[in-house]
């Protein structure tokens, strides 16, 4: 019984440190990407601060091609670059950053990474339009405009992923496809809203989108 014993101890041991020698070798990622037409490489690692090799190797690609489509795991970066990818792009400030992606957490927290985007891109849009305010916080507290901020969801804890949106948003990227609105359909129940006037160009997880 005592030998036995010992043999069920060992291979337990064994199995333990397998198990630690695997996740030890096994690099953290961050979020899964859905490849979509147009997308590279090439541009997915300059929009999200990698590079072309480390993202072949985290999805064990054996070229360049990629396929719309499909999916891709977006590797973290390293701890030496972490500090300066929380800091915003030189065109706006960390208080411009963190409020559009309070929004971005109020209005879309559990949507789809790229309708998180999106969303960050309207109020970027409205911006450029000279129809809204020409400043993040302008179009954010603009009356009426945004349920999460008259709900206070706007103020709830961040998703690590909003605040990655929003910097996608601000390098840019514009999954929206320059749309001025966004609304969830099931949520507007008042079938008279100017809402369902405007021209719709493009729908991502619960949103839509509109000019």
């Amino acid at each position: 019984m005592l030998k036995l014993n010992d043999q069920r101890m060992k291979v337990a041991i064994y199995g333990l440190l397998g198990i630690m020698m695997f996740v030890c070798s096994s690099p953290v990622y961050a979020w899964t990407y859905r490849v979509q037409w147009g997308d590279s490489l090439y541009t997915l690692s300059q929009r999200y601060g990698t590079d072309i090799n480390t993202l072949k190797a985290a999805n064990q690609l054996p070229g360049d091609q990629i396929l719309a489509g499909g999916k891709l795991w977006i590797p973290d970066k390293q701890p030496e670059t972490r500090a300066k990818a929380a800091t915003a792009p030189s065109s706006v400030n960390a208080g411009d950053l963190y409020l559009l992606a309070r929004l971005i957490n109020g209005e879309a927290r559990g949507e789809p990474f790229e309708g998180q985007v999106a969303v960050g891109a309207v109020i970027l849009n409205r911006m450029k339009s000279g129809k809204f305010p020409r400043t993040i916080a302008g179009n954010i507290y603009k009356a009426g405009e945004f349920e999460s901020v008259a709900n206070g969801q706007i103020w709830q804890p961040l998703a690590s992923s909003t605040l990655k949106a929003a910097k996608a948003a601000l390098s840019g990227w514009d999954p929206s496809g320059g749309a001025l609105y966004f609304y969830n359909p099931a949520k507007i129940h008042n079938p008279y809203s100017w809402i369902w006037s405007r021209p719709v160009i493009h729908r991502i997880g619960q949103h839509v989108f509109a000019l």
